[in-house]
């Protein structure tokens, strides 16, 4: 056989991968009390917790819904945990076929968490398949084909369904009726990511001091995913052009290497709002639009930049489609045009 070799950047990219998986697992939250932030949601999940382990039952099933990096696959894990057992893991992308979904709520264990990710990208007749899966414990198999075929009933054991997504709206009415705890997560203050940015800091064994931390904290786009990925390209920094330790100085230096400013806004954000404010006059633009003129997917417009601008002030989302507001012209120092027929 032919030797072939592997190609490096590839492998690169996969080292580098493993590495943040590897970071964000250190750095996730095991127990509800040590869960940084979402105060209410914590409420509720901890009534139910408790009441759950008094009756000895399931837990209610429990769908996540937010931006990206907010805590939900966390979330997910910490429940299990705290009713001590037993937790899996998959995404709806991964699922294909029904003997996919099939296989795997067959095997589930009494009480045990099922979670799965970007349950919105699920295939429909998957979907459907969930129905009675979440409300009677009972799974409907087709055996055989054409006419010939038969519909067998399987009884699943009482277990846990956490899903999460950042689309809930794509959920259908009958699939969002069998979850009995429906949380929505929202952006974290700046107070609650600089601790979970000092958190971080002393898990990783990082030197780091208040005002170094709320300088990282500020720039997070109120994420504590982002915030910690932030937190590691600070260290390198400190380490290799710093003093070793990060404090607000290193840590705006650093950020600015990275060319992220003040308000956590990345190349991405920044081109975003300066082709709605230069190429569409302020908007209204429709996100397919967006896309084609960024050459980006219309998912991660949606998904990744949307939500933060909108939560901040810097953009509208209308019936008519995206429109820069008048904090984004005034964050790159360009004259608001005059209103005309009622419209920027």
């Amino acid at each position: 056989m032919p030797h072939t070799r592997e190609d490096p950047e590839r492998l690169v990219s996969a080292a580098r991968a493993e590495d943040e998986n590897s970071f964000e697992l250190k750095l996730r939250p095991r127990r509800l009390a040590e869960f940084i932030g979402q105060e209410r949601i914590k409420d509720q999940l901890a009534i139910a917790l408790e009441a759950t382990r008094a009756r000895g039952e399931a837990l209610d099933h429990v769908l996540l819904s937010g931006p990206p990096g907010l805590g939900k696959t966390t979330l997910a894990s910490i429940l299990a945990n705290e009713l001590e057992v037993p937790f899996q893991q998959t995404s709806g992308p991964a699922l294909q076929i029904q003997g996919d979904l099939t296989a795997i709520l067959t095997n589930l264990r009494e009480r045990q968490v099922l979670f799965l990710d970007e349950i919105h990208r699920l295939q429909p007749v998957l979907m459907e398949k969930l129905y009675t899966a979440l409300e009677d414990y009972k799974l409907d198999i087709v055996i055989g084909q054409g006419p010939a075929a038969r519909t067998h009933v399987m009884e699943l054991k009482p277990f846990t369904f956490v899903a999460a997504t950042t689309r809930p709206g794509l959920l259908s009415s009958p699939l969002r009726s069998r979850f009995g705890i429906l949380l929505r997560l929202d952006f974290y203050s700046d107070d609650d990511l600089r601790f979970i940015v000092s958190r971080s800091a002393e898990v990783l064994g990082i030197e780091i001091d208040q005002d170094g931390a709320a300088e990282i904290a500020m720039r997070s786009r109120g994420t504590p995913r982002i915030a910690n990925r932030l937190l590691r390209r600070v260290r390198d920094y400190a380490q290799v052009r710093g003093p070793g330790r990060i404090d607000r100085d290193t840590a705006s230096q650093a950020l600015a290497m990275l060319e992220v400013d003040a308000h956590g806004f990345d190349e991405l954000d920044r081109r975003l709002l300066l082709a709605i404010i230069e190429k569409y006059q302020g908007g209204p633009v429709g996100l397919g639009t967006l896309a084609a003129t960024l050459a980006e997917e219309e998912d991660a417009l949606e998904e990744v930049c949307e939500p933060f601008l909108i939560q901040i002030g810097f953009l509208d989302r209308t019936p008519r489609g995206r429109m820069a507001t008048r904090l984004a012209y005034e964050h790159f120092g360009i004259p608001m045009p005059g209103k005309q027929g009622g419209l920027w």
